[in-house]
């Protein structure tokens, strides 16, 4: 059967305008927040996790990673639940396990709980994210309506990823550090609120009745668990042997999953859809950014307070021109777009996002304005790939598909973070002796740490410009008539 490009789906009583469905884009919005929120808000409070719960360098990268590693691995077995059961109550669900699950970290006591508690917040949220953006497609009948709503939501998610490490290190001036997890639960109950109140219950006709491809979700979650887990084996693992079967084992589910999918008369991911031009460049683009992002991230927030001594609240003013950034610029993304073209302001804004690692990694020790510099890149970058890229890859697939395409975007983008992390993570562990979260450092041991943050950056940036070469190919098949128009979010 052919691959079918996005139908227009009929959208009952729709809202003519944003503010007519305030109530739906807020608790939308609220999803994303949590998404991106969630990660950078906590980077800012590993050095200080680390020395309070004794945590390695190692089990400390998986405060961090374990929630995306989870999130990522169960993100496509959830979009295509959600696209046979219901989006709106597989969201409802995943949103009450959030709140839950964030009341959670009250009673943690060792890092080992804290991964698990993280890996937990993973789950709910591949439970409630991959839904957001189906949701507000089937939320209006316009695209122009779509595109503008889709906007709004992923403005929360980016003001969210900016503000977090300063509203983290603010908080730990005045309060211990599981707040800012706990904090996860009323953003959960606003997103649940708004979603239940502005969004109406999934219609059979929004939904198919395919069986889910179980064999296929196991494969794909033992694959990107795989993917992310071997690597750190290699410097945590006490033998070579384990990282070894863990690298073939991954290797060997990967190549089960791709079997699987291509075999399968009812596959949780039809492999022709990635390989369509929007998708494919839409996804590549994301990826770029992510990795970008969330390695600048983990390395600044390691750098300022750990290599140079800031404190949390300093280090938080150090981040905030990031957030200055992506507000300032939220009018532009629309005039921007439509100057230069989708297609050319996706490849322009994610070569940005590349740009500002590749100056944080080779510039970033000789002071603060080189960071700064990175920092504003990454911001301006971001602000329009996060616009462009989703809309891209959710133009080039099935209606019908539209919670698994929301699911790839940000399964490319979770598992890019969790790279990101991961191998920021596995370099310093290898490349630095002793632990990174030592209240005292030697002098030799200062010089091996900026040097593994070099070698850590620059790795991500030709990983990261790679994946951006790859989508400007893929953008050079697609036809002019294929590329939307994006507006801005007036009238909100």
């Amino acid at each position: 059967m052919p691959v079918r490009t996005v139908a227009t789906t009929t959208v009952s009583s729709s809202p003519p305008r944003l503010r007519d469905a305030w109530v739906a884009l807020s608790g939308l919005s609220a999803v994303f927040l949590f998404e991106m929120l969630d990660n950078s808000v906590l980077n800012v409070a590993l050095p200080t996790i680390g020395r309070d719960l004794a945590a390695s360098t190692g089990s400390l990268q998986w405060v961090s990673g374990a929630y995306s590693v989870v999130f990522g691995g169960l993100m496509l077995l959830f979009g295509a639940v959600s696209d046979r059961v219901g989006r709106r109550r597989v969201m409802l669900v995943g949103l009450t396990l959030l709140a839950c699950t964030s009341m959670l970290t009250v009673i943690v006591t060792s890092v080992e709980q804290l991964v698990v508690v993280r890996g937990l917040m993973g789950v709910a949220a591949a439970m409630t994210t991959p839904g957001s953006m189906a949701l507000a497609f089937r939320l209006f009948s316009t695209e122009d309506l779509r595109v503008r709503a889709l906007t709004v939501i992923s403005t929360a998610g980016l003001v969210g990823l900016a503000v977090g490490p300063t509203v983290g290190g603010f908080v730990l001036a005045v309060a211990p550090w599981q707040v800012l997890l706990v904090a996860n639960a009323p953003i959960a109950a606003i997103a649940f609120l708004g979603i239940r109140a502005g969004i109406s219950a999934d219609r059979p006709d929004d939904l198919h009745r395919d069986p889910v491809d179980v064999a296929g979700a196991l494969l794909g979650t033992a694959t990107v668990i795989g993917a992310l887990v071997a690597p750190t084996l290699f410097v945590v693992s006490t033998s070579d042997r384990t990282a070894w079967f863990a690298m073939a084992a991954t290797v060997v589910a990967a190549t089960g999953f791709v079997v699987r999918e291509r075999t399968a008369r009812h596959p949780l991911l039809d492999l022709r859809l990635v390989t369509q031009p929007l998708v494919a460049s839409g996804l590549a683009y994301k990826a770029a950014a992510g990795l970008a992002m969330a390695g600048l991230s983990y390395m600044v927030t390691l750098q300022l307070q750990l290599a140079w001594g800031w404190s949390p609240a300093l280090a938080a003013v150090g981040t905030l021109p990031q957030v200055v950034v992506l507000l300032a610029s939220g009018r532009l993304v629309g005039p921007f777009v439509r100057r230069v073209g989708l297609d050319r302001a996706a490849w322009t804004s994610a070569a940005a996002v590349v740009a500002g690692l590749a100056v944080f990694a080779t510039l970033g020790r000789f002071g603060y304005p080189w960071v700064l510099t990175g920092l504003v890149l990454v911001a301006a970058g971001m602000r329009v790939v996060g616009v462009v890229a989703g809309t891209t890859v959710l133009r080039g697939l099935p209606a019908d598909r539209t919670s698994v395409g929301a699911a790839l975007v940000d399964t490319a983008s979770e598992l890019a973070t969790a790279v990101g992390i991961a191998a920021t993570g596995t370099i310093l562990a290898a490349l630095v002796g002793g632990s990174i979260t030592a209240t005292t450092w030697t002098p030799a041991q200062s010089h091996s740490f900026q040097a593994a943050i070099s070698v850590a950056g620059l790795t991500l940036t030709a990983v990261a410009a790679a994946l951006v070469g790859l989508g400007a190919v893929r953008a050079r098949r697609t036809t002019p008539s294929s590329t939307p128009i994006v507006q801005e979010p007036s009238d909100v």
